[in-house]
């Protein structure tokens, strides 16, 4: 991989993803029942944000104190948990219709009552979300980049971008799990 150029591939997954993300909420959803009940996806979800938290935070307590290998394990290890909660989130949101934040009767609409009731929560939670989302959709090429560097042997550049890297998967994934819990309620 030494030698390998991956800067158009990476930038093709990079665009790629968030354009099929964003067509999928605007695609009509299905009537399809997939022999499960989809609304356990968020929870699976929240578990896979907070496990690869936990594995960033490791990954960054193993590099500190010299752990290569155990830092490479821990940032593989997290990739693959964002890969299924991308497939995931992905099926989730075909199969299933969004959750509006404070709509407490599920009826798909958040009436002045309803935001009454939230109060100043909402603009806290739509602050969370926006920025979980923006950073979502811009964290594929650092973290892509991130781990060809890492590959390459090019520690140097490795270092340089995953100091930008690091803490937005993090606070990526640490707000997906604030996001989950904040909107639990209204499932």
């Amino acid at each position: 991989m030494q030698n390998k150029n991956l800067n158009v591939p990476i930038a093709i997954v990079s665009i790629a993803v968030p354009v099929l993300v964003a067509i999928l909420f605007l695609m009509p959803h299905p009537n399809y029942q997939p022999g499960f009940d989809v609304r356990i996806l968020p929870l699976f979800h929240a578990i896979l944000n907070s496990a690869t938290a936990v594995l960033l935070a490791a990954s960054l307590y193993f590099i500190k104190n010299g752990h290569k290998k155990a830092h490479k394990v821990a940032n593989l290890s997290a990739v693959g948990l964002s890969a299924v909660f991308l497939l995931s989130y992905v099926t989730y949101h075909f199969l299933a219709s969004s959750t509006l934040f404070g709509d407490m009767d599920h009826n798909g609409v958040v009436d002045a009552a309803e935001k009454a009731a939230v109060g100043g929560t909402r603009y806290f939670y739509y602050f969370v979300l926006l920025t979980h989302i923006f950073l979502a959709a811009i964290i594929i090429p650092f973290v892509l980049f991130s781990l060809l560097r890492a590959f390459q042997g090019d520690d140097a550049r490795h270092r340089r971008i995953s100091r930008i890297t690091w803490p937005m998967w993090f606070y990526v994934a640490v707000t997906g799990v604030i996001v989950y819990i904040m909107i639990s309620p209204y499932y």
